[in-house]
């Protein structure tokens, strides 16, 4: 079991549920929040070091790669020739990619292939990630699934609509502000 397999801390997790942080059910939970929120983000999260992405180009200055942080572009290839790094195009660690010297991206499918790294350090997962992770991992944890109310003998136990649906709107908007960004998103 590898620690960036996790998204947050079990350490944390365990402070949350009162259970020890080694703890066999605490872990699958941890680790199916990651796994989910990495499925819905549709990318790792952690640092990935030399992904190779082909992109449309859009008749723009500039392009949006999918995935942010950007930590690195170690190359770009319009139409297979090689550009180089502030000259022709210059990066920002918020993963735009802007063409420079007064020209713009050719309005073509599939004509740009860079390979950069991007994401975050285990230890440094944006704490909107983390908080809605935590939060996921304890809804797995203590909701017994497809079970939304359970009365025995005087007492009634009903669990509310984010354990019914399975996401908060903390968790959407983490999504949606962490996912993978398309051509439609520039």
């Amino acid at each position: 079991m590898t620690p960036d397999e996790y998204l947050a801390s079990p350490v944390e997790l365990s402070e949350i549920l009162g259970r020890p942080a080694d703890d066999p059910k605490l872990l699958f939970a941890l680790r199916a929040a990651s796994r989910r929120f990495r499925g819905a983000v549709r990318h790792p999260v952690t640092l990935v070091e030399g992904d190779t992405v082909t992109l449309d180009g859009n008749g723009r200055e500039s392009i949006l790669l999918p995935v942010w942080p950007t930590t690195v572009v170690t190359s770009v290839h319009l139409d297979g020739a090689l550009l180089a790094d502030g000259t022709d195009y210059a990066w920002s660690r918020d993963g735009i990619l802007r063409r420079l010297g007064c020209r713009v991206w050719p309005d073509r499918l599939r004509c740009l292939t860079v390979v950069y790294s991007h994401g975050w350090p285990v230890d440094e997962v944006p704490e909107d990630i983390v908080e809605v992770v935590l939060d996921q991992a304890r809804i797995m944890d203590t909701v017994k699934p497809g079970i939304q109310s359970k009365a025995v003998g005087g007492q009634s136990v009903t669990f509310g609509a984010a354990a019914a649906v399975g996401v908060t709107d903390h968790w959407a908007k983490a999504v949606a502000r962490h996912k993978v960004r398309t051509s439609g998103d520039a």
